[in-house]
């Protein structure tokens, strides 16, 4: 069995058929997915989707993107948020540079009230960061200080510093299709190094597709391909893969049940 750690079920792109995304990807052997939330105004529409498939859980959180309009100096929404059985995780937020959508100040206000909702209800961070290393760490090693908290760095894609550092933090280290690209050699010399027990495997979807799919949009049962590519540089098989992975997720989002699995 595969897990897909971080895709986005609610989004509009699956409307005319989600059903079938859904049973798709367990036909695919992806036995659990979990439906990332991005704003807090859309996040009872994310709960009602883990709410419909016994095999989905949900997360609650404000993206970076989002930090202007919707970005959080308080986490007690969050963690009231949390208190339903169906959610797992705290995010996605963190810092995105890149874009810089919202207010550097704001992204970073927003995901220490969100790393302070995990502290509190003990559901792991779940973090995005895109041209903002140097930050994330300095941020994270200043919460953690403060008190400990579990999370994991979401499609991970940046630098072989950022993996180090979260890890030595305690956090795990979630790939996407993005190591399948043809010109991610770096990522994949990166990923290679990443210990078995400190990954997992998600798609992002609907962003990213892996190869043989990139191009296409994206949904959980690509995650196959990621995990496949990702065996080969780890030089394990695919079974071993899936077992680690899986295992290493259920670990993190320990609230989620391996039986709700469907399959």
């Amino acid at each position: 069995m595969l897990v897909d750690s971080h895709c986005h079920l609610d989004f509009d792109s699956y409307d005319e058929d989600r059903d079938e995304v859904v049973a798709r990807a367990r036909r695919a052997g992806v036995g659990v997915m979990q439906t990332i939330s991005t704003r807090m105004s859309t996040f009872p529409g994310v709960r009602a989707i883990a709410e419909r498939y016994p095999d989905v859980y949900c997360s609650v959180g404000v993206h970076p993107h989002q930090a202007e309009e919707e970005g959080l100096d308080d986490p007690a929404p969050l963690i009231a948020a949390a208190d339903h059985p169906k959610v797992i995780g705290i995010g996605e937020t963190g810092l995105d540079f890149y874009y810089d959508h919202s207010p550097r100040e704001k992204q970073a206000r927003s995901f220490r009230a969100h790393i302070a909702a995990s502290r509190e209800t003990a559901l792991p961070l779940i973090v995005h960061t895109r041209d903002a290393d140097p930050e994330t760490i300095e941020i994270l090693g200043e919460e953690m200080d403060a008190g400990a908290f579990p999370g994991l760095i979401h499609c991970f894609s940046t630098s072989r510093y950022l993996a180090e550092k979260t890890m030595e933090l305690g956090f795990y280290i979630s790939v996407a299709g993005i190591v399948t690209f043809k010109r991610s050699e770096e990522l994949r010399d990166i990923v290679s190094a990443i210990p078995l027990e400190r990954l997992l495997v998600e798609t992002d979807a609907p962003f990213l597709a892996p190869v043989p799919n990139r191009g296409k949009r994206n949904e959980p049962s690509f995650v196959v391909h990621t995990a496949k590519l990702i065996a080969e540089l780890k030089g394990v098989s695919a079974d071993e893969l899936a077992e680690r992975t899986t295992a290493n997720f259920f670990d993190l989002f320990s609230k989620a049940s391996p039986g709700a699995a469907c399959g």
